[in-house]
């Protein structure tokens, strides 16, 4: 076993190197080969050989059956388009193929009808029939045929095929002869009729019942209702056709309607006069015996019993019994009655439910009572009636009168029940809710009240059963009143109030029930208003000095706080001016005031009353810093003694024409000067504010006679607060230099500006005074 084994190991290793090679066409294949198998190697070319032969020829097979084509479809419908119902039509489908090679080919044909699929046929053949022994109406339609060859795919032009006519369709029913509300069991058939049928049903030429279905025929049941002879036929039409319309009435079929009369009822009452509530009266329904009957005793649409055999009912009888009674006898759908009115005589009227008084408030006493009338006397009397009161369905007495104090208890929905003989009727229910008293009111305010503003005030009572009656009072006199039905208070309108104290004149009344006394509010309570008046504007100071402070204040004389007060400059806000305090007066402080803020400052006041008021305004002047005032009379006494120099000179030479040489002395003195002067001309300045709206300071003077003061006086002189100048006497004949002496300091409040000049006193009078 060993041996064969390995004998057969060349052959494996043979195929195996062949389809290697030739998966693998190449020397080293070729060598893999020589090398495991060198004895063998014809042999494996031989296999080699015979498999490239075999491959070859399915290459060339499957190029061959790649190149089909289908040229044209072709469907045909034998002998013609338009045939009658019955005749043999057959529909061929050719299929003209084009291939490279001569050999077998599948044709897959399809037959469609109006996109349907009908026929199906794989075959060599290129050409398929399809044949309809007896056309009928369902095989008209549009007709297409397709044709698959490999992976080719065609499809031939649509051809319609019209099938004319309808069968004329057969009926039949299960029996002809039938009772009144029996069922005809019909059949409609048309045999050689295919596809879906719609079959219509005909009563005496009226359509009774429509049915469809897949088959040729349908069978359905019909009900014969009416005593004659019923003529019954069908026809149908086809589903898919409906142009076609309806075929041809079928047979004509007589069925024969038998009366039922045998099962009319008969209804009996005793006793059937005089009868009066508590009577017992029997009531009998008989009926011929027949099977399948039901037999049913009716009131007013109400059964009151039923039986499949004769029967009495028996009942005792109230005044609402009196009704038609009717005894129905029904078999299948055919029914037959017969009725009989019953009448009955009340024996005690339905009782009555009265409440005195009819409305009562909690706490007050009230009585129900219940009471019936005889109707019957010669059953009963008066005193045989029984009364029973009942409250949420529960008795709570066996008595006709009934009193209680009315509570939130006894509250609830009553009634009473009057009986006599078995006989028992209930009255009309009686709802009992005791109203509520109302409630001392509250008298309040809606809106703010403001002295002199209209304003609403509400009365409301916490409980009290509606409609309430509330009133306002003004120093106790009602001047207005409102009845509130549902809502929970009433709403007055007051013009005005004159005063804060007015508002405690206001109370209300409430009443809801004229047996009890009105209750009334406590007097209203409310925060009053009283709007600001026109508020004055105070600044502590009219004209104020440019840098420091200006304060400015707001005040009104009556208003409820809290105030708001805003100050203004010229019509524009002053940055954070807007205060509220709780006072009749407001501040505000102008940081550091300038120049450029002088002008028009006034202030508005308002509060909870939302009326703004506004002040007069206030004209304030700001006045330049100190400091700009000695600047400014420094510069002016500067421009002073310069104007009296100027002068001096200008006089010296209108008085020495011809420029005779004259000593001149031009002394600053203190205060106190010296009085045996020749000449003095005494200038004192004065630096005064000028409260004025600008606020410029101005320098004065004045002017004094003063005597000439020798050369020898002038220059002993010497004061520390003045300065000297001391010109020497002149030759007339010659030019002499002038001495001048001065002294460091000088006082701005007091200077004397003494010139002494022979000749010149009179023109040095007429500088009076100076000013800037």
């Amino acid at each position: 076993m060993h041996v064969k084994q390995r004998k057969a190991v060349p052959s494996e290793m043979c195929h195996h190197s062949a389809l290697l090679f030739i998966l693998h066409p190449s020397p080293s294949c070729a060598l893999h080969i020589h090398e495991h198998s060198p004895g063998k190697m014809s042999v494996c070319l031989l296999w080699i050989g015979l498999l490239h032969i075999s491959l070859s020829a399915l290459w060339q097979a499957a190029n061959i059956q790649a190149a089909v084509t289908i040229d044209e479809v072709k469907l045909t419908v034998l002998p013609a388009d338009n045939v009658k119902s019955g005749t043999k039509v057959t529909l061929r489908c050719e299929a003209s193929v084009s291939q490279s090679h001569r050999q077998p080919l599948t044709h897959s044909f399809s037959l469609t009808q109006d996109d349907q699929v009908i026929y199906s046929k794989n075959t060599s053949d290129s050409w398929m029939e399809r044949s309809f022994s007896n056309a009928r109406v369902s095989n008209s339609g549009g007709y297409q045929c397709s044709v698959h060859i490999n992976d080719k795919h065609k499809k031939s032009n649509t051809l319609p095929l019209n099938v004319t006519g309808l069968q004329i369709p057969m009926l039949k029913v299960k029996s002809d002869i039938v009772f009144e509300g029996g069922d005809v069991i019909a059949t409609c058939s048309a045999p050689e009729e295919m596809g879906s049928l719609v079959f219509f049903f005909y009563e005496n030429d009226r359509e009774v019942r429509k049915a469809s279905s897949t088959i040729n025929s349908v069978t359905t049941t019909l009900t014969m209702q009416k005593l004659k002879d019923i003529y019954l036929h069908c026809d149908y039409m086809v589903l898919m056709q409906p142009t076609e319309g309806h075929s041809n009435k079928s047979n004509m079929v007589n069925v024969t309607v038998q009366d039922l009369d045998v099962i009319t009822p008969q209804i009996s009452i005793s006793p059937n006069v005089n009868v009066v509530e508590g009577d017992r009266v029997q009531i009998t329904c008989n009926v011929q015996l027949y099977s399948d009957l039901r037999l049913y005793l009716t009131r007013d649409k109400t059964i009151l019993r039923v039986s499949h055999t004769n029967f009495t009912h028996s009942l005792v009888v109230r005044s609402e019994d009196s009704r038609d009674y009717v005894c129905k006898a029904e078999k299948g759908s055919v029914q037959k009655k017969t009725s009989y009115q019953l009448n009955v005589t009340e024996l005690f009227s339905k009782p009555i439910m009265r409440m005195i008084p009819d409305q009562v408030f909690e706490g007050e006493r009230f009585t129900l009572t219940c009471s019936s009338d005889v109707i019957s006397p010669a059953k009963i009397r008066k005193a045989d009636i029984k009364y029973v009161l009942l409250k949420d369905g529960q008795s709570i007495a066996e008595i006709a009168t009934y009193d209680d104090t009315a509570s939130l208890a006894t509250n609830g929905n009553y009634c009473c029940m009057a009986m006599a003989k078995e006989v028992n009727k209930t009255s009309l229910p009686f709802i009992l809710k005791a109203k509520v008293p109302v409630s001392v009111p509250v008298l309040r305010v809606v809106d703010k009240v403001i002295v002199g503003k209209p304003f609403r005030v509400s009365c409301e009572a916490e409980n009290g059963t509606f409609p309430i009656t509330y009133t306002l009072l003004k120093t106790s006199v009602p001047v207005d009143q409102k009845v509130v039905e549902a809502a929970d208070r009433a709403i007055f309108n007051i013009t005005s109030i004159s005063f804060p104290k007015d508002i405690d004149n206001f109370r209300c009344q409430a009443s809801n029930n004229v047996r009890l006394l009105r209750k009334t509010s406590k007097p209203l309570r409310a925060t009053v208003i009283v709007p600001v008046s026109r508020p004055e504007l105070k600044p502590e100071e009219v004209t104020v000095t440019e840098g420091t402070d200006l304060i400015l204040i707001c005040s009104v004389h009556q208003g409820s706080d809290p105030i708001t007060f805003t100050w203004y400059y010229n019509t524009v806000k002053l940055p954070s001016s807007t205060q509220e305090v709780r006072s009749l007066e407001g501040r505000y402080v102008v940081k550091a005031i300038e120049r450029g803020q002088r002008g028009d400052y006034y202030c508005e006041a308002s509060n909870n009353a939302n009326e703004t008021k506004k002040s007069f305004p206030a004209r304030i002047g700001v006045s330049l810093a100190l400091w700009k005032k000695v600047l400014i009379g420094v510069f002016c006494i500067l421009l002073l003694v310069a104007s009296v120099i100027v002068l001096t000179v200008f006089s010296k030479k209108l008085s020495n024409p011809h420029k005779k040489e004259q000593a001149t002395e031009l002394s600053v003195k203190p205060p106190r000067p010296k009085s045996g002067d020749p000449m003095r001309i005494s200038l004192t300045l004065d630096i005064e504010d000028n409260t004025a709206l600008n606020g410029t300071p101005c320098v004065m003077g004045r002017n004094v006679w003063s005597e000439n003061v020798s050369a020898s006086d002038s220059e002993d002189h010497t004061d520390e607060n003045s300065e000297l100048l001391h010109p020497q006497e002149v030759d007339p004949s010659g030019d002499v230099p002038v001495k001048i002496t001065t002294e460091p300091e000088y006082s701005v409040q007091d200077t004397d500006v003494q010139v002494s000049t022979p000749g010149v006193s009179e023109q040095a009078e007429g500088v009076s005074d100076a000013h800037c």
